[in-house]
């Protein structure tokens, strides 16, 4: 690669960096796996650079490998012959409701992959349907049916504890 290449790819990566590393966490729900999954992801992003500095939206094309990168490693034997076990964030957990957090990672972290990813495109990465379809490399019905069941998923393991399971009736 030329070195005004090698520039502009360390350029971009210094300031995509933080929101790759967010990503895989969310998809990945450990911090070593997540910075393996960036590893990974910025390891083919160079050698295809060439492709994405053209790219219309090189975002769009560094999150689509990582989502690759995630969803092959979960389709090998790695995903079956390690196991990940319990325990409290590196990081102290920002956000309204650290439990809430919590859980919902937890419940996340028990969905296939596909559906994990698919949720996490459309409702963290704030994806409309046609781009989650393009990152993931499917039809937008998929998508749809992932999100569908995903959502479906999520609602059964994290009960929304502040309305009353029965109807409001006279009222």
């Amino acid at each position: 690669m030329a070195d005004q290449e090698d520039e502009e790819y360390h350029e971009y990566v210094r300031s995509a960096l933080p929101a790759l590393r967010r990503l895989a966490y969310v998809l990945s729900q450990d911090g070593h796996r997540a910075d393996d999954l960036v590893q990974s992801a910025l390891v083919k992003l160079y050698l295809r650079w060439d492709r994405a500095r053209t790219a219309t939206n090189r975002d769009s094309y560094a999150r689509t490998v990582l989502i690759r990168v995630f969803l092959s490693e979960r389709r090998t034997g790695w995903a079956r012959r390690v196991v990940l076990v319990d325990h409290l964030p590196e990081s102290m957990v920002t956000g309204p409701d650290p439990a809430a957090t919590l859980a919902l990672r937890a419940a996340l972290a028990t969905l296939p992959a596909k559906q994990r990813a698919t949720l996490v495109l459309r409702y963290y990465a704030d994806l409309s349907v046609d781009e989650t379809a393009e990152a993931l490399g499917c039809p937008a019905n998929t998508v749809k049916s992932h999100t569908a069941r995903g959502l479906a998923a999520l609602r059964r393991l994290l009960p929304d504890e502040s309305y009353p399971t029965e109807t409001r009736s006279g009222r």
